[in-house]
């Protein structure tokens, strides 16, 4: 937790506001952001977009007298590094430049007074504190001392490289319980962490081991250590998972909590076998982070008052599908959050609760233990609730239920895997569903994707000349008119172009219509041209709306929408 001064708020109002860079009631909410979330003002500022980072790092040194140092090109001796610890640099984000007397110390927040004295008491130096951008710091912290380690790990020499097979419980507990493979794997959820990725990947091959984030939907290359420290990382994370170490033989699951920065971070670990020895990906689960709202969502404002419409329905089935890792979860729960009120009574079943909701009655599923999807909401039927939300509907069993649960007055929202809005009739008909109470229970499908939002700070228009023009006039007319973006990458999205990510909806509503089709067990092409004609928008045609407002780009329209859509 970040400690400033009681003169902070007089000199950033003094500097920073007379300046012009923030306004009163800017620095007022970030204060009181700050207060309340314990996070650094520099970081609160900059995830608002308060100011320009260059020019408020600038302001603030010329108010506080303090150098500003470019990182980019800037090499920082091993002995250096070696006074400050990877983990307190990376999560208080401070860079050690050089010892001359006294440590100089590039930091994000001057103001962080804390990390200042704590750093002395760490070193035994005084701390001479220089400013640098925050993005800039992050990058180089996570540069210097990822490269130290992998020295350290390469100056080790082979004396690890015995396949996993070979070593027994007690070499892989020791092994674990070394300092640098405790650092590697802070590093490495450290990192993940900044970065804002969903997914850690540790993939062994037959001569190198591959460590991938997930970074808004996509996989990117991080640094990687040596191959023979596979055994030893997995054992790490195996025991903060509280995982068998001695079992290599079987997939096995677990988690960990983590504390980043004053955020508690959940882990979801998996591990499978393979040729070349196991496979780990962790799943990151921020707690502290507050879910979306159902405006933050992306849906158009059209859309967004159907759906309205169809979460406050006193009774029925809402369903939201898609693919694994489209946001589905993430829209029932601003839909349960805007619904919430003392007069509901609104219980959940899921697999796992990530997220908890206030006033929310919450059951995490435990199939080891027989408490299923079916058996958690045939409880949950007898609890009096008014709304009930069901994680997936898997089988038959789990769908019979909900629709019954929808036909005595309950409103149901749950989640399925289909391609679009459509297929979910079709899929509660395989699983066994009778026509007639399909038609008489489900009110409403929201199919849902997730597309990657332009950097705002490099999103540029994209020249005539360049073949994404050709892409999109083969898509529609409209597109072909333009204008389309792109992002040209930069130093805030880490040159991806890219920076988070939105929703693209469609939504079937079931009418009269649709039900007597639903009744006579039409297929899913009918019904969805059906609705395509009385209006619906498409996957694609509200993409094809996100492209031309300039919030995503053509690209990333293909990579999302199915070619069938392309075809319709």
């Amino acid at each position: 937790m970040s400690s400033t001064t009681p003169a902070t708020p007089f000199l950033l109002r003094q500097a920073l506001v007379q300046s012009g860079l923030l306004t009163e009631e800017t620095l007022a909410a970030a204060l009181a952001e700050q207060r309340s979330s314990g996070k650094r003002l520099m970081e609160i500022l900059l995830a608002r977009r308060a100011a320009p980072e260059h020019a408020l790092v600038r302001a603030l040194g010329e108010m506080l007298g303090l150098e500003v140092v470019p990182l980019g090109a800037l090499d920082v001796p091993a002995e250096v590094l070696g006074r400050v610890p990877s983990e307190f640099a990376l999560t208080r984000q401070v860079l050690p430049l050089s010892v001359n007397g006294a440590l100089t110390v590039a930091v994000a927040d001057p103001l962080d007074l804390s990390t200042q004295d704590d750093l002395r008491m760490l070193t035994g130096l005084q701390v001479r504190p220089v400013l640098a951008l925050p993005s800039e710091l992050r990058r180089a912290t996570e540069r210097f001392y990822m490269a130290r380690m992998l020295q350290d790990a390469e100056a080790q020499g082979d004396g690890q490289a015995a396949e996993a097979e070979t070593l027994d419980v007690a070499d892989l507990q020791k092994m674990a319980q070394e300092e640098l493979i405790i650092q590697l794997v802070n590093l490495v959820l450290n990192q993940a962490i900044q970065d804002r990725a969903s997914d850690i990947h540790v993939e062994p091959f037959e001569r190198d081991l591959r460590v991938r984030y997930r970074i808004d939907g996509i996989l990117h290359e991080a640094s990687s250590p040596p191959k023979r420290l596979h055994a030893a990382i997995v054992s790490r994370i195996k025991i903060l998972s509280d995982m068998n170490i001695a079992e290599r033989r079987l997939p096995q699951d677990g988690r960990m909590r983590l504390q980043s920065a004053g955020r508690q971070i959940d882990v979801r670990v998996s591990t499978i076998p393979t040729l070349y020895g196991e496979s780990v990906v962790m799943r990151i689960l921020d707690r502290s982070a507050a879910f979306l709202t159902l405006e933050e969502l992306g849906m158009r404002l059209d859309a967004l008052s159907r759906f309205r419409r169809l979460i406050r329905a006193p009774h029925g089935i809402v369903l939201v599908t898609g693919p694994t890792g489209s946001g589905k979860t993430t829209t029932l729960y601003g839909a349960l959050n805007e619904i919430y009120s003392e007069e509901l009574k609104i219980i959940t079943v899921e697999d796992p609760v990530e997220y908890q909701l206030h006033g929310v009655n919450q059951m995490q599923v435990h199939p080891q233990i027989g408490l299923s999807f079916a058996n958690g909401l045939r409880h949950i039927v007898r609890q009096d609730p008014d709304v009930i939300m069901v994680g997936e509907i898997r089988d038959g069993e789990t769908a019979e239920i909900a629709i019954h649960a929808a036909l005595t007055g309950h409103l149901v929202l749950s989640t399925l895997h289909t391609n679009d809005a459509a297929g979910a009739v079709s899929r509660l008909l395989d699983m066994g569903a009778e026509p007639y109470l399909v038609a008489s229970s489900l009110i409403g499908v929201v199919a849902q994707r997730l597309v990657r939002v332009i950097c705002p700070r490099c999103r540029a228009v994209v020249p005539r000349d360049h073949e994404m023009w050709s892409q999109a006039a083969v898509l529609s007319a409209e597109l072909a008119r333009g204008p389309i973006h792109y992002g040209k990458g930069c130093e805030e999205c880490k040159q991806f172009g890219y920076r988070g990510r939105s929703g693209i909806y469609e939504m079937l509503l079931v009418d009269d219509a649709v039900r007597q089709m639903i009744m006579q067990r039409r297929s899913s092409t009918e019904i969805r041209q059906h609705a395509v004609r009385n209006g619906m928008t498409t996957l694609l045609g509200d993409a094809s709306a996100k492209v031309l407002d300039g919030t995503t780009t053509v690209s990333e329209l293909l990579r999302v929408c199915q070619r069938e859509e392309m075809e319709d």
